[in-house]
């Protein structure tokens, strides 16, 4: 958190040049239709270099005149001012995190639990991983302690008990609630998750100095006017989501990539009557099932007027067995992934209730 000065370079062993060709194949090597990281395939690589062998430079064919074009998906897209980090990075870290795919498996799944239960995207835990190495004993020279760095006044503030007695930051869980309640804050100051990484580095008062100089809330214009470390932690985040996720997602975008992206998305599936900030304004999440936009609207607090606006075809489309992109307003995405399931099952039961008889009148008390 801010005021740290920690680098997992300094933690991992520098000895993985040996790797980078391995690890730039896995990441950015594999066909246009998967990105995914096989650990046996790795390990398959690590004998045949023969066959796996590919230009270090591949990052570069991954854009069309170095701009993000949202006409393309963004898992096989990186901004062209982090490739040379990325790259970098991967060949010192690779192999380091690659192991961390298995022995982090139980943290990973807890984070995931919590970050979505608090309504932060998941793939913020990659923080914590270049925070600590997911160490829980590990201490900052300006205090920050745990997984994720917390420093002394951020845990008195979120009630962490602190001191010689026991320190409550070194604790997964209870850290892991503190970090997502200030993720979710750094988020609803910047609505920006690259910008959130920046400001839980160096603090959020330093992110908006360098907003105002820059005059601009794009991280990619904004960066030389934060100190050097918070600029690559940024990338180290980056780097990181692509090594573990086998590409970027909504949290390696700025802002304006993620309005871009989230048009295209809702014009795909057919919604071309949202303005420009309702799309930023709204998250779409991917679900199957009978679900009922009724029940949905119920237990959201949304407006069936608004909620067919933002999905239309919604009942149809899940009804012919198919996965929709279910749109609702940024605010309620918390809500919704707490109560999934009980939505789902409401709907369910609804689907098979009986039908009312003609006539049938209920009787009121």
């Amino acid at each position: 958190m801010q005021g740290k000065m920690f680098s997992v370079e300094s933690y991992v062993p520098a000895k993985f040049a040996k790797y980078v060709l391995a690890m730039c194949l896995v990441i950015f090597g594999l066909s246009a239709m998967s990105f995914t990281i096989d650990n046996d395939k790795l390990g398959n690589n690590k004998t045949k270099k023969d066959s796996t062998t590919v230009d270090p430079k591949a990052f570069k064919s991954l854009f069309t005149g170095g701009e993000y074009d949202p006409a393309k998906p963004y898992l096989f897209q990186l901004n062209p001012k982090a490739v040379s980090f990325v790259e970098d990075y991967i060949s010192k870290q690779g192999e380091e995190l690659e192991n961390m795919r298995k022995w982090g498996k139980p943290y990973f799944d807890m984070y995931d639990r919590i970050l979505t239960e608090n309504g932060v995207p998941k793939e913020m835990k990659y923080l914590s991983v270049i925070e600590s190495h997911l160490s829980s004993k590990l201490v900052s020279w300006a205090g920050a302690v745990g997984p994720w760095q917390l420093m002394p006044d951020e845990a008195r503030r979120f009630h962490l008990k602190t001191g010689k007695y026991g320190d409550e930051r070194t604790d997964f869980v209870k850290s892991t609630e503190v970090a997502s309640k200030l993720l979710r804050e750094l988020y609803d100051q910047f609505d920006d998750w690259l910008l959130v990484v920046a400001a839980y580095n160096g603090g959020a008062g330093r992110v908006r100095q360098a907003i105002k100089k820059a005059n601009s809330k794009n991280f990619w214009d904004l960066q030389y006017y934060l100190p050097q470390e918070t600029r690559n932690h940024v990338k180290k985040f980056i780097a990181t989501h692509y090594l573990f996720e086998g590409g970027g997602g909504w949290t390696t975008m700025t802002a304006d990539e993620t309005a871009a992206q989230k048009q295209r998305i809702a014009m795909l599936n057919g919604v071309t009557n949202l303005t420009t900030d309702e799309i930023a304004e709204t998250t779409t999440i991917a679900i199957s099932g009978r679900y009922n936009a009724g029940i949905i609207t119920k237990s959201l607090f949304i407006d069936m007027a608004l909620f067919n606006k933002y999905n239309p075809a919604f009942e149809k489309t899940l009804a012919e067995g198919k996965t929709y992109q279910l749109r609702i307003p940024n605010d309620k995405v918390a809500l919704f992934q707490s109560k999934k399931q009980q939505i789902l099952q409401e709907s369910v039961q609804l689907l098979l209730a009986p039908p009312s008889m003609p006539g049938s009148t209920t009787a009121k008390g």
